[in-house]
């Protein structure tokens, strides 16, 4: 490449650079400097340095979002680690009729948040199909408060996410079992393998980077949690708030005007910060397991 054409490269990566540095990098500066002030939502706000931080340690609120979070993320992840993989291998078959039920399993995935909180809350509620259900076979005697208690409304929520994310994962293990060498399989089932020693001992180990993929995404998705809780709850987070996440707590705290933008900034940076964190340490794990 000739000097005289040095910027040609930069001339085909211009749109990303433009979209990232205006929608991510100013933004993300703009937040961090936020939260070194005492800024409210209209504006203005002092230099106050690391007031807001000292803050976050003796907020209560922010500890229980924070705590709610991290049980969402010891939850959820797992099952969208393990389930998606498990309806993979089973709709991975080329059968009659199997398109139809890749189809079903991926529907929930383009339906809007706001529709599937509405469909969730039906059946959830305490007159709902599920509530109906369960007293009809007097599995209850009363009906369970799915929506109305902050517990139970965090097991909803949990549930509401992964049926949410199933399908979404499901794609993306098929694209990975799709590159599983057939002759693995073969040499296996010539050995002996069943098909659960053949899923365990081959299919398995050559999906750890996908896995791992699935589980930082799962992560990263579970962290920034928000409108399940939400809509579920009509707003409310349950009784109290008590089942409110980091990101409704973001929410609340920079809302209206009387928010406190800066607050809600040092928040933000916190999340950012724990959510980097938890990928930095998928990654280490899984290339130290790698090189054992």
């Amino acid at each position: 490449m000739t000097g005289r054409r040095w910027y040609i490269p930069w001339l085909f990566l211009a749109p990303a650079l433009a979209v990232a540095v205006t929608f991510f990098i100013v933004p993300f500066g703009n937040t961090a400097i936020l939260s070194l002030t005492n800024a409210s939502t209209l504006g203005g706000g002092k230099f106050t340095g690391l007031t807001n931080y000292e803050r976050l340690i003796e907020d209560d609120q922010f500890w229980l979002s924070l705590r709610n979070t991290a049980l969402y993320l010891v939850v959820v992840v797992p099952m969208l680690v393990a389930l998606p993989l498990l309806l993979a291998v089973l709709v991975q078959r080329r059968v009659a009729g199997i398109g139809f039920f890749r189809a079903v399993f991926y529907s929930p995935v383009v339906a809007s948040m706001v529709v599937a909180g509405l469909i969730w809350s039906w059946l959830l509620s305490s007159d709902g199909i599920v509530n109906s259900f369960l007293r009809a076979t007097h599995a209850v005697s009363e009906p369970v408060p799915f929506l109305t208690d902050a517990n139970w409304l965090l097991v909803s929520a949990m549930a509401m996410t992964v049926w949410k994310g199933l399908g979404y994962y499901m794609v993306v293990y098929l694209a990975a079992l799709a590159n599983v060498p057939r002759s693995l399989l073969e040499a296996a089932e010539v050995d002996g393998a069943g098909p659960a020693r053949r899923f365990l001992s081959v299919t398995v180990p050559l999906l750890r980077p996908t896995m791992v993929l699935v589980a930082t995404l799962a992560a990263i998705a579970s962290a920034k949690v928000f409108a399940e809780v939400y809509t579920l709850s009509d707003g409310s987070a349950g009784p109290g708030g008590e089942a409110r996440t980091l990101v409704y707590t973001i929410r609340e705290t920079g809302l209206g005007l009387s928010g406190e933008a800066g607050y809600a900034s040092a928040m933000s940076l916190a999340l950012f910060v724990a959510t980097l964190g938890l990928s930095v340490l998928v990654t280490r794990l899984n290339s130290r397991e790698e090189q054992a």
